[in-house]
């Protein structure tokens, strides 16, 4: 190969991001090499031509130049961006197609730590898998360009035109925003120099209550020479979309490019916003954490309440409760519930949300997992029932073999990523447990995501 080579290839799988994988073999300083090729827009079996720029590195990313022989569930993606944005990976591949790849990867990881794979259901899908996101963030270019990253590259900014997975709202919204930082020729953050003014947009919808929320994230506040232009935005965005009720300007000069505030400056409407998940209300503040797809949500909680058969004389624990979503459907149904989370805003927001939807049975804690189950049980005794919901990287073995060490009869295991779930019930093997159920639910159409739901239940 030459420092850049076109040539034709057959794909052998997916990666854990859904990007097409292949092996191709090399000559480099008169040795025969393999490379490992990670080709975009690809499926398995496919026979392509991709291009790759650096041959010499061990494991490079291809450009797909010609599909010679697609897949057969291959499809033309409706979105224009798709080829260049980062935000979905398989518009190219029918939906039913998706959802068969979700559940055979379930299976593969859940075999591969000693757990029978026909415990595994069908992934539940969407009927309709777009327009699905009630939260998306943006980012703005240097030039000011409103957008999202590039696939594979961080520093470079998509400018959009639409965006099919983002609720129809969100669109609108983020749209009006940029025709606004242009219209001022205001500048965008420049994450090398830390210079520039506009760095993120986070849009909210509620499907529930129709409430939106904008928030703009500056390095400045809306004052002095900006004074005049966050009026003009204020003024257009409460035309365009009335019901946004919280319009924020957000002040952020940390260099962590994350969307964080040190200053809050409501330009219009409230700090938050309401919205509503199987029956219950919630108030969201740009931090808050929530299920982004509502309605696969509600599934979500479907099913671990199925699984989990709370009884009105139970007590029971939600590990990594957040702002109470597990927590309020579940206390309705069991005598006692005690949540625990690290983040004290979340569990303050947990509280705030029981109070206002009547229930008083609840008992909220800001701990850390393995501090916060000790205390629980010290002033609780034990639960018969536990459910966690960790972040990706799972709750971990120290955590999990407390629940293990608790003996509730039943665990609810709800997760984000499968890899960190399988391992992570392995650690309650060795206390008796049996995996009864795991049920996938699709909340990400079109990306490698996917949730689920498992029970594991006490030996008698």
């Amino acid at each position: 190969m030459t420092d850049r080579s076109s040539f034709g290839i057959t794909i052998d799988s997916l990666d854990k991001k859904g990007i097409g994988q292949a092996a191709v073999w090399h000559e480099e300083d008169g040795k025969r090499k393999k490379m490992k090729l990670a080709i975009p827009s690809t499926l398995p079996g496919e026979k392509v031509r991709v291009v790759v720029d650096e041959p010499k590195r061990r494991r490079v990313q291809g450009r797909l130049e010609e599909v010679i022989e697609p897949h057969p569930e291959r499809l033309a993606p409706p979105c224009p961006h798709f080829d260049r944005c980062g935000g979905c990976v398989w518009q190219h591949w029918h939906y039913e197609g998706q959802l068969r790849h979700k559940t055979e990867h379930v299976k593969a990881l859940l075999e591969q730590h000693g757990f029978d794979p026909n415990v595994v259901r069908g992934t539940i899908g969407m009927e309709h898998p777009w327009h699905y996101r009630n939260k998306m963030e943006f980012t703005f270019s240097p030039e000011g360009l409103l957008g999202l990253h590039e696939h594979g590259n961080f520093r470079q900014v998509i400018s959009l035109e639409t965006c099919l997975i983002a609720g129809e709202k969100i669109v609108k919204a983020a749209m009006e925003v940029a025709r606004w930082a242009r219209d001022h020729r205001l500048p965008g953050y420049h994450k090398d120099t830390h210079e520039g003014l506009l760095r993120h947009l986070m849009v909210r919808e509620s499907f529930a209550t129709g409430e939106v929320m904008v928030a703009l994230f500056a390095t400045e506040a809306p004052e002095g020479d900006l004074q005049e232009a966050a009026a003009d935005l204020t003024e257009r965005i409460t035309k365009a979309l009335p019901e946004v009720k919280s319009l924020l300007w957000l002040e952020n000069r940390a260099w962590a490019d994350r969307t964080q505030a040190e200053q809050t400056h409501v330009l219009a409407g409230r700090d938050f916003i309401y919205d509503e998940l199987c029956g219950f209300r919630y108030r969201l503040w740009f931090d808050t954490f929530f299920q982004t797809n509502p309605v696969q949500a509600a599934k979500l909680v479907e099913q671990a309440l199925e699984m989990g058969n709370p009884q009105p004389h139970e007590k029971m624990i939600d590990l990594f409760c957040g702002v109470g979503t597990f927590s309020l459907p579940f206390a309705k149904r069991v005598k006692a519930l005690a949540g625990i989370e690290i983040v004290e805003t979340s569990i303050e927001s947990a509280k705030r949300n029981a109070k206002d939807n009547g229930i008083d049975n609840t008992y909220f804690l800001a701990r850390d997992a393995r501090r916060g189950i000790d205390e629980v049980l010290e002033q609780f005794g034990r639960p018969e029932l536990l459910l966690l919901d960790p972040p990706r990287s799972g709750a971990g073995g120290k955590v999990m073999r407390k629940i293990g060490r608790a003996q509730p009869e039943r665990v609810v295991y709800v997760s984000c990523n499968p890899e960190t779930l399988a391992a992570d019930m392995a650690e309650l093997v060795p206390f008796g447990y049996t995996l009864k159920i795991v049920q996938p639910v699709d909340l990400f159409p079109h990306t490698a995501h996917v949730e689920c739901c498992a029970l594991l239940v006490k030996s008698s």
